[in-house]
């Protein structure tokens, strides 16, 4: 497999439904000739380096299409300097694209005044930010309260809902403590109540977690997917982690010098990347938590012949939802094959070497 410059590809990534936000032939170059070296890449398909070098300008994201759906937990992933932070910042329009369209809820943001964008940051989305952003001379309540008080809502009425979202988020009590007198990750809570108390239907978190210690960070994972499902809020969600990226991510994003290589599940892009950048960004993650039953089992009408004396129904079974740990350890307490069902019905069977085989590692095609 060829690991040559990235060539950004379009993508459909609709998967049901009208989708939040949606980014067209998305842009950011930085540099006072910016406009000049975005005519270069689309003319003669410079790369980064050739652009930083004939126009001394930075390519941060280059020819980004994307959608993410209601409710999705949408995770961009790349390494230090792969453009993903610089990405996340356009959907509010924190940074102005060189070139390209973005929608959010069918409104096109670029059109949108300065009044409009201030509406949309204060009421439609919520940032939270890794370095949690908190204002150390207010209490952690009127920190969490400060996006309402920014919408002039009454005192009280900011008093309640902030301790509603500090609730939310488990720090029940400690709205009138300072944050210093906080631990990180008492703090990263304080910074998504904050961002909860507007009730935005979209979250942006730029790599939230990663400065905590990994305990805390694991803590934090459970309790925010928890509070994702809950609440059902649309989430662009930002890491440098694959292990993360793959445990919270309906669908997972790699980038790589601005371009996005790979779109898909986490199991699409951990058993079948596209390009070699990703396959060795996946090759030594686990694949237990990631391949569900469904995916690995061989349909019940082929198994027939194979099993022709077993009862399927009295079989051990597993949803098609499950993951391969689980058959791991029902195929360690049996020798026989393990049902597969949907609902109250068998629709495939997963055998030992269907299990060993799932746990091989494959190269990338």
């Amino acid at each position: 497999m060829a690991d040559a410059r990235p060539v950004p590809i379009a993508q459909d990534l609709t998967i049901g439904g009208e989708p939040l936000i949606v980014m067209k032939g998305v842009w950011k170059i930085f540099g006072a000739r910016q406009q000049e070296a975005l005519a270069a890449v689309q003319r003669a398909g410079l790369g980064k380096q050739d652009i930083a070098e004939r126009y001394d300008c930075v390519v941060g994201v280059a020819d980004v299409h994307l959608s993410v759906n209601c409710g999705e937990i949408f995770c961009i992933m790349g390494l230090s300097g792969s453009g993903k932070s610089t990405l996340v910042r356009h959907v509010n329009r924190l940074l102005e694209p060189t070139a390209g369209e973005i929608l959010v809820d069918g409104e096109n943001v670029m059109a949108k005044s300065p009044a409009e964008l201030r509406s949309l940051r204060s009421h439609k989305i919520g940032m939270v930010f890794q370095n949690f952003g908190l204002l150390p001379h207010r209490t952690v309540r009127d920190n969490v309260a400060l996006p309402l008080e920014i919408q002039r809502a009454s005192r009280q009425s900011r008093f309640d809902i902030a301790e509603s979202a500090l609730a939310k988020v488990n720090l029940t009590g400690w709205g009138d403590r300072y944050c210093h007198e906080l631990s990180g990750g008492m703090q990263q809570r304080v910074g998504l109540a904050r961002a909860l108390a507007a009730d935005p239907a979209i979250l942006l978190m730029d790599e939230p977690f990663s400065a905590l210690d990994p305990l805390i960070r694991r803590q934090l994972q459970d309790e925010f997917l928890s509070l994702s499902e809950a609440m059902g809020k649309t989430v662009v969600f930002i890491t440098h982690d694959l292990e993360e990226a793959v445990r919270i991510g309906d669908r997972i994003a790699v980038m790589k010098d601005g371009v996005i290589l790979q779109t898909g599940t986490p199991e699409e892009v951990v058993t079948k990347p596209q390009h070699e950048y990703v396959a060795r960004f996946v090759a030594e993650i686990s694949r237990l938590n990631i391949l569900t039953a469904g995916s690995i089992m061989e349909p019940v009408g082929g198994n027939m012949a194979r099993y022709p004396e077993r009862d399927l129904s009295a079989l051990p079974s597993v949803r098609t939802d499950q993951v391969l740990a689980d058959l791991v350890d029902i195929a360690a307490g049996q020798a026989g094959p393990i049902a597969v069902r949907s609902g109250d019905v068998v629709v495939g069977i997963v055998d030992t070497a269907a299990i060993l085989n799932a746990l091989k590692r494959k190269d990338a095609a």
